[in-house]
């Protein structure tokens, strides 16, 4: 399958998809105000200013962002952000110091295999290299994400306690709306390898992927119908039919 392009895509009411390079991020447009869910790669930089543009919007109206995670390719615009607008990005405790250092995360498996045994994630790499992912600068979150709790962000977004990928990774939910924002604990496309369906990222970026299986048991949880992950299309239909699926695919 050929690699999505990059753009913005208004995926449900007042939430915009920026996809770049492989990855993703949401703006979330309410009553309120917004909320930036992760801060994808720095290349990202112009398509968020394209989808705050079309809610007649600048950078520093953004009110805060949050992290489903630490690693590089989901804080790559959060120092930017607190720099020149004063956005401050907010995490699970876990994950407060893999925010700082977004380089140094624990892994099953070594990262320069995946190449080798899978070519088809080599232009996804490629892309994000590109879109200056492997340049990210690390930031000090503001560590008050607490599964369960709802947020005191424009949207009520909801954590939901997901960890393996990451040792701190929350994904987060919309209840009213049944929209599960999945982060990287469920993605349709995994950078690594180039598969795409319901998944777990490969071992080359995930902690402890055993955990990670579990997880998604508190991600089908929330019953959702609409869900938003890190990497790849969103999924359209009951959450825990992309549960099933994942837990059926081999870790890679």
């Amino acid at each position: 399958m050929a690699r999505e392009r990059d753009g913005v895509t208004g995926v449900a009411e007042g939430v915009y998809r920026l996809h770049k390079a492989g990855v993703n991020c949401y703006l979330v447009v309410a009553g309120d105000g917004m909320t930036l869910i992760d801060a994808g790669v720095p290349g990202t930089w112009p398509l968020l200013e394209r989808a705050l543009g079309e809610v007649r919007a600048r950078a520093s109206d953004i009110d805060a962002v949050i992290l489903t995670h630490g690693h590089f390719d989901h804080v790559g615009l959060s120092r930017r952000l607190a720099d020149e607008h004063g956005v401050e990005s907010h995490i699970h405790p876990a994950d407060a110091l893999l925010a700082q250092h977004p380089y140094r995360y624990a892994h099953e498996s070594p990262r320069w295999l995946y190449p080798f045994r899978h070519p088809g994630g080599i232009p996804i790499l490629a892309a994000m290299a590109a879109a200056g992912a492997f340049g990210v600068k690390g930031i000090t979150p503001v560590v008050d994400v607490v599964p369960t709790q709802p947020l005191e962000v424009p949207g009520g977004l909801v954590p939901v306690w997901s960890p393996g990928h990451t040792n701190g990774h929350c994904g987060f939910h919309l209840v009213d709306r049944g929209i599960l924002f999945s982060g990287d604990a469920l993605v349709t496309l995994d950078p690594y390898t180039g598969r795409t369906g319901p998944r777990v990222v490969a071992r080359a970026a995930t902690a402890d992927a055993s955990t990670a299986l579990v997880s998604l048991q508190n991600l089908g949880a929330t019953e959702a119908t609409l869900v938003l992950p890190g990497h790849g299309r969103p999924y359209e239909g009951d959450v825990r039919r992309a549960v099933k699926d994942a837990l059926r695919q081999k870790v890679a």
